[in-house]
């Protein structure tokens, strides 16, 4: 691609050559930064000088809890009383909003370039929305203590902040106004007389515009990008370049939420200061635009590399806000812009930034027939407080996204670089702990707030830790999840767990299956996951049919943005195809499900296109059946011979199964490595198991039972004894009645006597 050069001068920057490449690189301590960032926050707002219109309300954030699907999908949700209304703000953190080979530069008197890679804290930037107003915005800042940053409702901003001194979490919140908005309308510096002589020459393409290209959804993309204050606004923070970083981090956190709309994040790469001296001279915005990006091209794209950089001064250009080239991202002579800063309102200058980025992203200024819902739009040629993409910047950026290499890149920053700081949470070589900040280390147990253990502890975290000590060898650490996973136990050693071992690839699962990847893949399931427990996998007719088609409904796979019709022996590997669908999904962002009547079959399937960065849930997973001894791999048909291993069954004895690290995990009784003797059980990779512990269990088990059972049968023994005891103590207890006296001889004749005796 060529451009259109202007004369320019560039003789003020000359005597900075030399200077440039003998850079010295030293370093910034990180606390002294960081602690001097938290030090300026809590006497200073983040918004600087910004105009309020009204006195600040006082308002106290209150958690909303119970909404677990927004919880789970990593929002978070508070109420807010201001203005007469309550208001719920929906939050999420921006994990990424910093690259983790982020750099500071800064220079010395003697013009020595001093390097820094400061540690800075990759969770406390929220961007999100108020409940029920999609088109509002929140752009707010947790990391220097409560809530800092701004919300827009209905076209009007406030500002947030802690309220000082205060111990109930008290926030201020001021309607927001500045200097610039009461002048006449300030402006965007590019003309169409400009746009012709600046805008990079785009080469037609037809084939940009081919059936696959899915023009109107937005697909995810990353910018790398690289920033440059000048001498003024580093003096308007009174040469605090602590505050100066704290101001870049929110705008980066402001520009982030307006281009959430085109799927297009933003990750800093490195922010130079000039805290000396200007490196190019600041006159006309015209001039400075040439000239700071020929010294961009010279010097500051061998330290930041960048897909956009620019550069942000304080300084008057009259009527005009910014200037930046057109289409000129992934361009590196001409990938850059000059934004104005004013003043102390970040939000208005996020607004700014966001319109000169778009003409990088090949966006023009709004005509009469683009709208965004209103007739004004965030690139309109003069700034009106929307911060919303017209219909006609989503056609200019897609053209521009199409050949926009470097934008299509995957994510990189996986984290953040962080330099070894004591006092950060995270445990890094030579400490023994780190509990963080000075009030969780007071609530910790276990650690010191000099990273080390306290007296008689012998760890302070992992899942071999409990009570601040190293739990028992033998003591599950690590449960199996599924039936191709196996369990880790501790070693009696180490804090931490074994490595996650599982089933060797291939191992057979439930329903003829094969485990891979510590999953069981079976479409008949994956069919259940999409739609429904009554759904199953379609008649290979479907798969040969949808298969074949090489579209985002039927593929097997991508390559240079065109989808691969299926060879005849892969059908099975390519989108999976269901029947039998009693209810349509809810799935994510512009996914779509489509169905197809075949030969008395409906086929049901989702699609997969371009730019999407959710896990494909429709293709077939790597590890699934495709035919006998066949499994899928990289869309694929292969034999399972690939899986092909020196472990097997038969070399563990045929007493264990073999993990994923080739080694015999052997079954309860014998020992590894091999399963010959006898022993616990385990492998070598997955720490001791304590079956002794499970035998004893089994023995104490058993006491228990025969225990249970002597009593019970003392029981019955007593009861039956006590009965006895009771029938025979009644026995004895009843009364004895006199026998009659048989008479004898004798007894009879004194009887006789009486008798007679009587008579007389």
């Amino acid at each position: 691609m060529q451009t259109t050069q202007r004369a320019s001068s560039f003789a003020a920057a000359e005597d900075n050559i030399a200077m440039d490449k003998a850079v010295v690189y030293t370093r910034i301590p990180h606390l002294y930064l960081w602690l001097e960032i938290l030090n300026i926050l809590s006497s200073r707002p983040l918004t600087g000088y910004a105009q309020h219109t009204s006195l600040p309300e006082v308002v106290i954030p209150l958690r909303v809890t119970g909404n677990r699907p927004m919880w789970a999908m990593g929002w978070l949700t508070y109420s807010l009383h201001f203005g007469g209304q309550k208001h719920f703000i929906h939050i999420k953190a921006k994990k990424f909003l910093v690259s983790r080979l982020f750099s500071v530069f800064t220079y010395t008197k003697q013009g020595a370039l001093h390097k820094d890679q400061p540690y800075v804290q990759n969770d406390c930037y929220y961007h999100g929305h108020m409940d029920g107003d999609p088109e509002s915005m929140v752009a707010i800042t947790t990391c220097y203590g409560g809530f800092q940053g701004i919300l827009q409702i209905n076209g009007t901003v406030y500002e947030i902040k802690p309220k000082n001194l205060s111990s109930t979490f008290e926030h201020l919140v001021h309607k927001m106004d500045s200097e610039e908005t009461e002048l006449l309308p300030m402006r965007c510096a590019l003309t169409e007389e400009i746009a012709r002589q600046m805008k990079l020459q785009q080469n037609e393409n037809p084939t940009l515009m081919q059936s696959h290209y899915e023009g109107w959804w937005t697909h995810k993309s990353f910018l790398d990008l690289a920033l440059v204050v000048e001498r003024e606004r580093i003096r308007y923070h009174n040469n605090n370049t602590s505050r100066v970083l704290v101001e870049v981090f929110t705008i980066i956190n402001i520009i982030n939420n307006i281009y959430e709309t085109l799927d297009v994040e933003l990750v800093l790469l490195g922010v130079e200061m000039w805290n000396e001296r200007n490196h190019v001279q600041v006159r006309s915005i015209e001039e400075l635009l040439d000239e700071f990006c020929m010294w961009k091209a010279r010097s500051l794209n061998f330290r930041i590399p960048n897909d956009i950089a620019h550069i942000f001064v304080n300084h008057e250009f009259g009527i005009y806000l910014g200037l930046a080239y057109i289409g000129s991202v992934c361009v590196p002579s001409h990938n850059c812009g000059v934004d104005r800063l004013l003043g102390g309102n970040l939000f208005y200058f996020g607004r700014i930034i966001a319109h000169e980025m778009g003409h990088n992203l090949g966006m023009e200024h709004d005509s009469s027939s683009c709208t965004c819902g209103t007739k004004i739009c965030l690139m309109a040629p003069a700034d009106n407080g929307i911060p919303k993409f017209s219909n006609c910047s989503y056609s200019y950026y897609w053209a521009t996204y199409a050949t926009a290499k470097c934008m299509r890149k995957e994510k990189k920053s996986k984290g953040i670089l962080r330099g070894k700081l004591c006092g950060d949470g995270v445990v890094d070589d030579g400490e023994q702990c780190d509990c963080g900040s000075a009030k969780s280390c007071a609530d910790d147990p276990c650690c010191k707030p000099s990273c080390t253990l306290k007296d008689g502890a012998a760890c302070a975290f992992g899942l071999c830790c409990l009570y601040c000590q190293i739990m028992p060898a033998g003591t599950v650490c690590r449960q199996e999840v599924n039936e191709c996973d196996l369990p880790e136990w501790c070693n009696g050693h180490s804090h931490k767990c074994p490595n996650d071992v599982y089933l060797l690839d291939g191992s057979p699962c439930r329903d003829g299956g094969y485990c891979y990847e510590k999953r069981c893949n079976n479409r008949d399931e994956q069919c259940k996951q999409i739609f429904g427990k009554e759904a199953r996998s379609a008649d290979h007719s479907c798969y040969r049919e949808l298969n074949t088609q090489g579209d985002r409904f039927g593929n097997c796979g991508v390559i240079r943005d065109a989808y691969l019709r299926c060879h005849d022996p892969d059908i099975l590997c390519g989108r999976v195809q269901c029947e039998n669908v009693a209810h349509i999904p809810f799935l994510r962002d512009h996914s779509t499900v489509h169905w197809t009547h075949l030969n008395g079959v409906t086929c049901w399937g989702t699609d997969y296109h371009f730019g999407m960065t959710i896990p494909d849930i429709g293709i077939v997973k790597d590890g699934t059946d495709c035919g006998p001894e066949h499994v899928c791999i990289n869309k694929k048909c292969v034999s399972k011979s690939i899986w092909r291993s020196q472990c097997s069954p038969k070399t563990c004895n045929m007493k264990g199964v073999c993990n994923n690290l080739h080694h015999c995990h052997c079954n309860l009784g014998w020992d590894p490595p091999h399963c010959l003797k006898s022993g616990l059980g385990g492998s070598i990779d997955s720490g001791p198991p304590n079956y002794t512990e499970n035998y004893t269990e089994k023995k104490h088990k058993k006491s228990i039972g025969l225990v249970i059972l002597f009593w019970i049968l003392f029981a019955c023994f007593s009861v039956l004894f006590i009965v006895f005891l009771f029938f025979l103590r009644s026995y004895v207890e009843l009364p004895m009645s006199e026998e009659p006296k048989v008479p004898t001889p004798e007894n009879k004749e004194d009887t006789n006597e009486v008798m007679n005796t009587e008579t007389e």
